[in-house]
């Protein structure tokens, strides 16, 4: 360890100060308080005179000692205790902590879905301390919303490296390289047996959603001090976590795009939401009973519109009255169809192929140049329009796509590309105008990091509003990240992608299709 100095303790060291009462009380050796107190309070407590930090070479506080007149009974969680007689006092205590500044605070991860759990088993692997914090009451609870749709990558590019490691490990029968999981699948055939791995489950917290994550005691202004203070990640229930750096695999589920042409809600929008489903419902199944004999208008122009017209099609021949419109924005559908059968990925080609073959048939009516202006519920229906034509529907399916939601970060130093929202170094590398999926450069640390240091968002949520996302350039966001957070940045910095080189970006099902043979091993998850 550097030099320390002692010296007098100001109220400018309260954020290290309160961290490092906070982190002892973190390592569970407390009997008789379990969460630091406010400055104000701890400032009341403590005598003016007989109070002291220890600070390192660079300044940072690593240390404290504080003497309080009065005795109270048991213990702090990471102090010492003993009680010694001062001059003109009453019988004291004297607290040392015992644990450092930020060292002995845990690495937050939010979210418990496939990124997140890859960066807690990298974490595990290299033996850093860390706490998932999962909104839902399960692993994978995102994925599971969309369970029935089936990926166009197989097993192969969907399991992380250090995850396979710790998994086979415990005994875990790995499925088929070449199969093509489900999202329900890939939930309980190897998310859930990770998270419950003794080296993960401990460290895993449901029904914990951050709702904001900051520096202990300052706001996005204040910069003395910042790089040395920890974070804190506020939860929906009030509590407050503190951590030494913050892995944001959110995602984007939650935080859909618009209907609207413009990037806002169109008017109405907000009115008629009872009437509209998210992206990728379970059209055949769970809600079935929602398009079934009805009206449904889906709009977008992606891989989960398209599939979700199949399904609709499908439907439309099983339920007499179901009746299916597509409305896109552009002057013509011929970039969703793509290749067809010159697609360099079979699968994608037929995905394309149908959907033509059933719009010519009349079995979907598509609307072309259709930018959504105006939604207005009438007798139990919307009426849909773009300033000039008008369509009406029992069911909306917004495929749209999705944008982070940056919101939860809003006190942090984000460097954010102005167009995608992702980082800017990381943006003309994932541009969808430039790139497909499968051309994303490797890419890792250097290219995640923001202006404020220890925090990286990772998964999806890093790509911002690029749909080129891969759930295997996820892992290997993880990997870089956690391996440079543990110190070792050669390792971090050789980022490497093992991916083919032509890819579809979403993770989109195959009806029907559950090999890499009849998918010809397209790379996106």
């Amino acid at each position: 360890m550097s030099d320390l100095t002692i010296r007098p303790m100001t109220p400018a060291d309260a954020p290290a100060v309160l961290a490092i009462y906070q982190a002892g009380m973190n390592g569970g050796d407390a009997s008789f308080e379990h969460t630091a107190p406010t400055w104000a309070a701890f400032d009341a407590g403590k005598l003016p005179g007989h109070r002291f930090v220890a600070v390192d070479d660079r300044g940072a506080v690593v240390g404290w000692v504080a003497i309080s007149a009065g005795t109270r009974p048991g213990t702090t969680a990471g102090v010492t205790s003993s009680s010694s007689n001062v001059a003109a006092r009453s019988s004291t205590d004297q607290e040392t902590p015992v644990a450092t500044q930020l060292d002995h605070l845990p690495i937050a991860v939010i979210g418990a879905g496939p990124v997140g759990l890859a960066a807690a088993a990298h974490l595990a692997e290299r033996g850093l301390s860390f706490v998932v914090l999962e909104g839902g009451d399960s692993p994978a609870a995102t994925v599971r919303e969309w369970g029935h749709v089936r990926f166009f990558s197989p097993w192969r590019y969907n399991i992380d490296s250090a995850a396979a490691k710790l998994l086979a490990d415990a005994g875990w029968a790995r499925p088929e390289d070449d199969r093509l999981p489900t999202g329900a699948e890939l939930a309980d055939d190897y998310l859930r047996p990770l998270a419950e791995l003794p080296a993960l489950r401990p460290h895993i917290r449901y029904a914990a959603r951050a709702v904001a994550v900051t520096r202990l005691g300052l706001d996005r202004i204040r910069t003395a001090g910042r790089e040395s203070t920890p974070f804190l990640i506020r939860l929906a229930g009030g509590e407050d976590i503190l951590a030494r750096a913050v892995l944001d695999a959110s995602g984007t589920w939650n935080t859909p795009n618009v209907l609207g042409a413009s990037g806002i809600p169109a008017y109405g929008e907000t009115r008629v939401s009872p009437y509209v489903s998210n992206a990728l419902p379970d059209v055949l199944g769970r809600d079935r009973d929602l398009f079934a004999g009805c009206r449904t208008l889906v709009v977008g122009a992606g891989h989960s519109a398209a599939n979700t017209l199949l399904s609709l099609a499908e439907l439309a021949e099983q339920a007499p009255g179901t009746t299916v419109t597509w409305a896109i924005r552009s002057a013509s559908a011929a970039r969703v169809y793509g290749g067809e059968t010159a697609d360099a990925l079979p699968a994608r080609g037929a995905l394309g192929t149908r959907l033509r073959q059933h719009v010519e048939s009349g079995a979907i009516t598509v609307l072309t140049g259709f930018s959504i202006r105006r939604l207005d519920e009438t007798a139990g229906r919307v009426e849909v329009s773009d300033g000039a034509r008008t369509v009406v529907a029992d069911r909306i399916v917004s495929a749209t796509g999705f944008r982070p939601d940056h919101g939860i970060v809003s006190e942090l130093r984000l460097d954010l590309d102005p167009i995608l929202g992702s980082t800017r170094a990381l943006a003309p590398l994932i541009d969808p105008n430039e790139h497909s999926c499968g051309t994303v450069p490797p890419h890792g640390v250097d290219e995640l990091t923001h202006p404020e240091p220890g925090y990286y968002a990772i998964g999806v949520k890093s790509y911002g509003r690029a749909p080129t996302f891969l759930l295997a350039t996820g892992y290997e966001q993880a990997r870089s990240v956690v391996a440079a957070l543990a110190g070792d940045w050669a390792t971090a910095r050789d980022v490497q992608l093992d991916l083919p080189e032509t890819g579809v970006c979403n993770s989109n099902p195959i009806l029907g299709e559950d090999t890499i043979g009849t998918a010809s091993g397209s790379c996106c998850g």
